[in-house]
This record gives structure tokens, C-alpha cells and sequence, in this order.
């Protein structure tokens, strides 16, 4: 019964490709009565409006196109479907290969989706669903014919690859989105990343604490135990509740022994930045500290020298670090020098205007393109840790130069680079309220809907 069937299946299919074949033709002068009465029959048996049926319903097992095809092996085709789960090392080749997907076809499918999505970013996780029309299971060749691909690459977010006539086309869907507004809060007992963890704070959202902070607070050295955070932030979340992408922090403060510190997120005529209660901005000319996750080995002042042996000035501050730990410009300006200055090994110069100057010295290698004249942005790498030079072991050995002189790095007093003034001042204190209010009614922990996009 089975190889009756496929007959009728290859006999359906060899009458399609015939009525193809005669329906594009030009009409010709020499066509008898019996040559058009067959046309006629094919045109009442296989109607456009049945074609079209047939090419919007794939999963009627009917592919159009391998129908006009002329030798097709003729066999009864489902539409199936696989998920796959992208695992270490996997690329969207090796999937759609293991889907058993001809490789042709998946070359297609994937030059489609370059268009709209970077196929090398996919990371273990992530589901790929593949759509396909293929014959029995039984069969030594299933005959496969690709139809579409799903990549799933967030939460409401999917790559979308679908197969049309003229060959492959994909776009990305996104699923609606609302706002949600979030709050934590806790105590510091031992550092503030572990009390960050215990919170529930998102790692993004704790570095952007850190960062807008980092031009007041020393986070390596000035939390104590006892300290605590408050921090506010908006996230995107499907309305199903999973969550999208944390979006910016809105409200941060610090109390480091007993002082409180705030900063509210506002939008001015300059751009987007932090403020305190009173409208002057987070953002300061130098950073206080150039290096993440370092310790301060020396400060500044008179020391015995670990090498030469006897009391001499340090005038600058020293942070231990791996080799290898990147240095970060501390504020916006022109690379003075670069390149090798005696006893300070490998070693930068900033000059950030006419008045102040940072340098950086004993780095085992300088960033490429870090050179004299070569223009640098406030948190930008410009070289790494090592220990050339005059020095014991790998570390940072920093400076700020006024006018010339060196000076305490951690006693510079920086004053604001933004202070709001005017309407903008009174705007801003208009949204501080407004955000205060949402605040109180979410509590020191929890997360409330603010709107839909």
C-alpha cells in the first residue's frame, strides 16, 4: 500500500510539473483541439487559487517548488520541527548541519540572517528552532527542504529566518515591553559587592553605582562595615514578566560613616548625568583612583625607599596589581609623553589642561595608540600593570602635577565639571520629587510597573 501511494504522490507531482510546464508556455498557432482540451483539464483540476493554497500551507506536506521541478523523486514530505540548544563551541552552521539541514540550504539561511543579526554572537543557551519539509523517517534520502529558523536571542527578542520564492529572508521580532521601576537597599558587612549579591543587585547595575561614585569614593579602600546603599533602577520585562535588558540606574546614594551620599540620574541641555540633591554633578576632572581592584601599597609623603634603602619623598601613590590590569586615563586630555623615562620604567603623561597634569609610570606595556599628541577620554585604557623600571613588584605608581609640582592624589579637592542653574535647576528639582514619591510608594525593596512600549 505504501508504494501505492508514493506512485499516486509521484504521478500527482509529474501532472503538476506537465501543468507548469504548458502554462508558461507561449500559446502556439499549431495547438489542436486535443492539445487544448488538456490544458483546459489541467487548468480546471489544478486551479492559481489551489497553488497558492498549497504554497501558504507547507505543512500540508506540498512544496510547490519541488513540484514544477522537473525530475523530482516524488515522496510524501511533513513538516517537522527541532529545537537545539547552542552549546560551547557551537556555531549556527554546526546546528543547522546536525538538524541534517543540506549545507547549501543552510548557507542561504545564514547570509539572510547576517543582514539583521551577527550569527558569531550566539552564546551556549540560546534555542535555535528549526522548521523544515522532509520525507519518511524511513527513507534513505528524506529530502529535506529548510523553511524557516527560529533564533531565540533574549527574552521576547527572536531572529526570525522564513524561506520565500526568490530564497531567504529574516528579520528580528520583538516582543512588547514595559518599564518596570526597582529598588534595593542593604548594609555593608564585609565588602560592598557581597551585599550587592545579597540584595538581589543586578551586576550591571552595581557598576554603574561604582562608576558614578568613582569620582568621590575610593571603593577599594573607604567602605567600611556598617555602610549602606540605596539604589533605583528601571528594566525592561516582557509582560509575561521575564526580563529583557536592566536598563539605566536612576537614583543612588552611599552612607560611608554616618555621611550620606546622593545622586539622582537627569537629563539637562547637556546630556544625561548625575546630580546631587542640589544640581551639581557627579562627574569631577580627574578620577580619584586610574585601576580597578587594586590595593594602595604606598602613599604619598616620606617612606624608606624598598630599594635604595634609605628615607626618601614618594610623591605620588602606589596600587598593587596583577600584571596585566588595565590603567584608565583619569580625566579628558593630550598624552604628553609615552615611552620610557628612567627609574619610572614605562610611563604616560597627561596634560588635561594648563594647569593640571597626571602621570602614570612602571606599566608593562602602553596601549596601541597611546602616543604624544594622541587625544585621550576620561576612563579610556591607555597601558597595563607591570613592574619596569625602579620597582619591586607589579604595580601602578600614579601622580598629579599642579602647575608643574606634584601634589597628594588623594587630597585634590575637584569641583563639580556641571552645576544646573536657573529653569533647569527648578526642572530638576521638580523630577527629584516626582521620582522621590514613586520611590516611597515602592519601599526600600521591591519593583513596581511604571509604563508599556
Amino acid at each position: 500500500m505504501r508504494r501505492y501511494a508514493l506512485g499516486a504522490v509521484a504521478g500527482g507531482a509529474a501532472v503538476a510539473a506537465g501543468f507548469a510546464a504548458i502554462h508558461l508556455m507561449e500559446p502556439s498557432p499549431a495547438t489542436g483541439p486535443r492539445v487544448a482540451q488538456q490544458v483546459e483539464e489541467a487548468e480546471n483540476e489544478y486551479t492559481a487559487a489551489m497553488i497558492a493554497d498549497w504554497e501558504r500551507g507547507a505543512e500540508k506536506a506540498v512544496d510547490l517548488a519541488l513540484l514544477a521541478s522537473p525530475g523530482v523523486r516524488g515522496a510524501s514530505r511533513n513538516r517537522e520541527q527541532r529545537e537545539l540548544v547552542v552549546g560551547r563551541g557551537d556555531t549556527v552552521m554546526r546546528l543547522l548541519l546536525r538538524a541534517d539541514v543540506p549545507r547549501n540550504q543552510a548557507a542561504a539561511a545564514i547570509a539572510a540572517m547576517r543582514k539583521v543579526y551577527d550569527p558569531r554572537r550566539i552564546v551556549p543557551g540560546q534555542k535555535l528552532v528549526v522548521t523544515y519539509l522532509a520525507g519518511d523517517a524511513g527513507l534513505e534520502d528524506r529530502n529535506i527542504s529548510l523553511r524557516g529558523i527560529d533564533l531565540v536571542t533574549g527574552p521576547g527578542k527572536t531572529v526570525v529566518v522564513t524561506r520565500k520564492a526568490s530564497g531567504y529572508r529574516a528579520r528580528r521580532v520583538e516582543a512588547p515591553t514595559e518599564i518596570r521601576l526597582a529598588r534595593v537597599g542593604g548594609k555593608i558587612s564585609s565588602s560592598l559587592y557581597r551585599a550587592a549579591e545579597k540584595a538581589d543587585m543586578p551586576l550591571p547595575i552595581l557598576l554603574q553605582l561604582v562608576r558614578v561614585f568613582s569620582w568621590d569614593v575610593d571603593f577599594q579602600r573607604e567602605i567600611r562595615a556598617g555602610d549602606s546603599f540605596d539604589v533605583a533602577w528601571k528594566s525592561l520585562y516582557t509582560p509575561e514578566g521575564l526580563l529583557v535588558d536592566h536598563g539605566d540606574m536612576v537614583y543612588a546614594s552611599l552612607t560611608l560613616r554616618g555621611k550620606r551620599l546622593e545622586l539622582y540620574r537627569f537629563e539637562s541641555r547637556h546630556g544625561t548625568d548625575y546630580f546631587d540633591r542640589k544640581g551639581a554633578g557627579a562627574r569631577k576632572p580627574l578620577l580619584r583612583t586610574p585601576i580597578d581592584g587594586a590595593r594602595l601599597s604606598s602613599r604619598y609623603g616620606k617612606r624608606r625607599h624598598p630599594i635604595l634603602g634609605y628615607t626618601r619623598m614618594h610623591r605620588g601613590v602606589d596600587f598593587a596589581a596583577r600584571p596585566g590590569t588595565p590603567i584608565f586615563a583619569a580625566g579628558d586630555g593630550r598624552v604628553a609623553y609615552a615611552g620610557r623615562k628612567g627609574t619610572y620604567g614605562i610611563y604616560v603623561r597627561i596634560r588635561h589642561n594648563e594647569r593640571y597634569q597626571t602621570a602614570y609610570a612602571h606599566m608593562r606595556a602602553i596601549r596601541r595608540g597611546i602616543r604624544r599628541g594622541a587625544r585621550v577620554n576620561q576612563g579610556q585604557v591607555i597601558g597595563y600593570v607591570g613592574s619596569t623600571g625602579r620597582s619591586t613588584g607589579p604595580h601602578l605608581h600614579y601622580e598629579i602635577l599642579i602647575d608643574g609640582r606634584q601634589v597628594n592624589p588623594m587630597r585634590v579637592a575637584m569641583t563639580p565639571q556641571l552645576r544646573l542653574k536657573g529653569e533647569e535647576l527648578a526642572a530638576f528639582h521638580v523630577y527629584r520629587g516626582s521620582l522621590e514619591r514613586q520611590l516611597a510608594r515602592i519601599g526600600t525593596s521591591g519593583i513596581v510597573k511604571v509604563s508599556s512600549r
